[in-house]
């Protein structure tokens, strides 16, 4: 199964997100939103910087608002925080709250190179539902 796939839209950039699970869900949103933001480059001598575990509890008032609200928190991790997702666990996730861990590292600009700079998640077009094969989300982002 796909992880995810771009799709068009005006001026923004949009994800059709999968997963088994909602969890799975969940997890391929925060893998893809870096995958689309960062190019990681193999260069192991300039890895300066530990990777970090981080572990959140996001709440939303359903599943769009947790995925956006999850989303956010991520993009605040790199745009505030400076740090770059590697991989992600989702702890649990409820109708309302999502309890994720996250190792993440430092971005390093020899790094990490930009790929596209996401200004924002919105709630434009953004929908969270289960198919007959698993979960399915669509989340427009503004760039």
């Amino acid at each position: 199964m796909k992880k995810y796939e771009l799709f068009d839209h005006t001026a923004d950039l949009g994800l059709e997100i999968y997963g088994r699970t909602k969890r799975e869900l969940f997890a391929n949103a925060a893998l893809a939103l870096f995958d689309v933001m960062i190019q990681d480059v193999d260069l192991p001598t300039k890895r300066g910087g530990k990777e970090r575990v981080k572990t959140r509890t996001v709440q939303g008032a359903d599943a769009g608002d947790l995925l956006v609200n999850f989303l956010r928190e991520l993009l605040y991790w790199f745009n505030g925080m400076g740090r770059v997702l590697n991989r992600v666990s989702i702890l649990s996730c409820g109708s309302k709250k999502l309890v994720v861990q996250c190792v993440v590292e430092p971005y390093h600009s020899e790094r990490h190179l930009i790929k596209t700079e996401i200004k924002a998640v919105t709630y434009h077009g953004l929908s969270v539902e289960k198919t007959k094969n698993g979960w399915k989300a669509r989340v427009i982002f503004d760039v």
